[in-house]
């Protein structure tokens, strides 16, 4: 039987790499975009601008919404997500600090 090793790693690389699996489908980017143009949203506009059914939507806001990526209050049968910014800032510096380590480490190759 297969052991998960993530405890092995480091937490942030566990959280990067919860990120970057949170963003991975076309349609999470595609949400997080409209969110960003609009700035605050309801499900149901989003579901307006992609082509995807109501269903596919609400499981791709749920998978942003349980890696922290989005915040979002129900009411009733409206649903109203936002972008929780201080994650994304988070996440940007630690992208930006990886980034900046496998680049500088990568100058050395053949």
């Amino acid at each position: 039987m297969a052991i998960n090793k993530k405890e092995a790693f480091e937490s942030i690389d566990q959280e990067l790499a919860e990120f970057a699996k949170a963003i991975s489908h076309p349609a999470r980017v595609a949400i997080l975009k409209v969110l960003a143009e609009k700035q605050s949203c309801i499900c149901g506009e989003i579901v307006e601008v992609l082509p995807l059914a109501q269903s596919t939507v609400s499981q791709h806001l749920k998978e942003l919404k349980n890696a922290g990526l989005i915040q979002g209050t129900i009411s009733g049968p409206k649903s109203c997500y936002c972008i929780n910014g201080e994650k994304f800032i988070k996440f940007q510096a630690a992208f930006n600090a990886l980034f900046l380590q496998l680049e500088n480490q990568n100058q050395t190759c053949c």
